[in-house]
């Protein structure tokens, strides 16, 4: 047993500083994604002795994520955080942020340290995700089940209530999915919900940015190096409005993160060398479009 488990340590170890590099090939494309599962399951059973003891408080994930983050380095992203100071200062709110990948989460628990108690949101079948869900959920995730409106709906107000009372973020990609064509039709329609919660409860919405990922080409299983930027927009405020303005606050607010977003493309794209060749095509065709 001593042998086969040297074995596997010495297999894992080779395997693992191997993706360290920039990579491109399949293997190596998933094994970065799968090891970052497996290092967020690892984190989720260490920290589950510390999170009984407060099970549903918040602060279980600014305390997870100082763990989490850690996986930043192994995968080559810097994460670069813009607007810090807004976030600070804005107590109880909704934020909303556009959805790229996977890997927006860990560019949140890079951040979280700025965005103080804050309940993310997320669909209910993650729950089931084993430990990772229930852990989770320990640490104050909020989960939804999409087929259930009514109740999706009574839970984002009932946590909106909680926001208002005790100066507690949220945190929704109001997407709903992850967006992977951003570039060429822009940000999915944004749901509701968020933004119902926020008039609810009269809390401003704070609008976050990712920029696009252009170091990972999926169609070539490139996973490279390089910096997401995360911008935090100024809040917009919801004070005075009621349901009927609904529609009118996710134009609002969706136009301002499309700009922002096209933005931040073109300001990364431009800065990248003509012989960079990961999604190489797709920069030419957004730089071209007339949206840089």
């Amino acid at each position: 047993m001593d042998i086969i488990a040297f074995l596997f340590l010495l297999s894992f170890t080779i395997v693992a500083v191997s993706c360290i590099q920039e990579t491109r090939d399949g293997f190596r494309y998933y094994i970065k994604l799968f090891l970052y599962g497996v290092y967020s399951t690892i984190v989720a059973i260490i920290m589950l002795p510390w999170i009984l003891m407060s099970p549903g408080n918040v602060k279980n994930a600014r305390h997870g994520s100082t763990f989490l983050r850690w996986y930043t380095k192994f995968l080559g992203i810097e994460w670069e955080l813009r607007g810090a100071d807004r976030l600070e200062k804005t107590g109880a709110c909704v934020i909303v942020v556009n959805h790229q990948s996977i890997l927006d989460v860990l560019g949140m628990f890079n951040i979280w340290h700025a965005m103080g108690d804050v309940a993310a949101v997320a669909k209910k079948t993650l729950l089931w995700v084993v430990p990772f869900g229930p852990v989770a959920w320990l640490a104050g995730t909020i989960f939804i089940d999409r087929n259930n409106s009514k109740e999706s709906m009574r839970k984002l107000i009932e946590a909106g209530d909680r926001s208002r009372c005790h100066a507690m973020k949220l945190l929704i990609f109001p997407e709903g999915t992850r967006n992977k064509s951003a570039l060429d039709t822009g940000l999915r329609p944004f749901k509701k919900g968020a933004f119902r919660i926020a008039i609810e409860n009269q809390l401003p919405v704070l609008p976050i940015v990712y920029s696009p990922y252009y170091f990972i080409d999926e169609k070539t299983h490139f996973f490279g190096h390089g910096k997401v930027i995360i911008k935090v927009l100024e809040a917009i405020s919801t004070k005075g409005l009621n349901h009927n303005d609904v529609d009118e606050l996710i134009r609002r607010t969706q136009s301002i993160m499309q700009k922002e977003y096209f933005s931040l493309a073109t300001e990364v794209f431009t800065s990248l060398p003509n012989d960079y060749s990961p999604n190489i095509a797709v920069r030419k065709k957004f730089l071209s479009s007339g949206n840089s």
